[in-house]
């Protein structure tokens, strides 16, 4: 991402100030410093596109509300998931001893990652709000290692401008810029609330993307890529969500 200085960012400012006509422009601001979403097509394009890059502007180093232990929720929401196939069944049985994480795409060292390995990284420890568009929410403290770690682990390239992560089902997928994946509040999650983590909860390993909305952060997570462009992903938009009306990019 290329700098931008006060004066563009509040030219641009008081361009989306003066109506529709100017998403134009900021849409032409965005594209010049690299804040393209991938579903920035289609009637929605400029306002998708302004949201985001407003965002990644004004909220590039900030970190998402932590709360005091006192503030975690008593009884935490588990949203349903599609029934866990066998093969699922077979290594929660085994306690989860045979789970991977593949890493691969643009890495130096494509890595398989057992939970073991997970939990040898320095763990990270947060008390964050999970926010459902749908309008529930629920604290929860989240222990995991830093996305960030692991991604330096596999060498990651300074090209790659995207994490794709994948689950155990294969039609449910998502990604997020290197601004997220390099925050240092995304986590690997595998404990809950001074436990492991359920697996109605996402166990044995979640995705936790804090300053995001609660569908970025995918349970049963079993694969990350990166790379540098959505293309080869689908239909190219980031995720399947844009598809049915949900936006790639879920800031709060």
């Amino acid at each position: 991402m290329r700098p931008i200085s006060r004066r563009k960012l509040l030219t641009g400012g008081l361009a989306a100030s003066a109506g529709v006509a100017s998403l134009g422009v900021a849409a032409k601001l965005a594209e010049r410093y690299g804040l393209i979403p991938p579903d920035s097509g289609g009637i929605y394009g400029p306002g998708t596109t302004l949201t985001y890059a407003a965002q990644r502007i004004l909220t590039a180093r900030s970190l998402a509300r932590e709360f005091p232990r006192g503030m975690i929720s008593k009884s935490p929401f588990a949203n349903s998931t599609a029934p866990p196939t066998d093969a699922f069944k077979r290594l929660q049985a085994d306690g989860f001893s045979n789970w991977r994480l593949q890493v691969d795409g643009m890495v130096a060292h494509p890595a398989s990652f057992s939970l073991t390995d997970l939990k040898s990284l320095p763990a990270s420890r947060q008390i964050t709000e999970v926010a459902c568009e749908e309008g529930w929410s629920y604290v929860a403290e989240w222990i995991g290692a830093p996305l960030i770690d692991v991604l330096r682990i596999a060498g990651i390239s300074p090209q790659a401008r995207y994490i794709f992560y994948f689950t155990t089902q294969a039609d449910w997928w998502e990604s997020i810029d290197m601004a997220d994946a390099l925050h240092p509040q995304t986590l690997l999650t595998y404990g809950m609330n001074d436990g492991d983590l359920p697996v109605a909860f996402g166990g044995p390993l979640r995705m936790r993307v804090p300053r995001q909305l609660g569908y970025k952060s995918l349970k049963y997570l079993t694969r990350l890529v990166a790379a540098d462009s959505p293309k080869a992903f689908g239909k190219g938009l980031g995720s399947p969500g844009p598809e049915y009306g949900y936006s790639w990019y879920a800031g709060i």
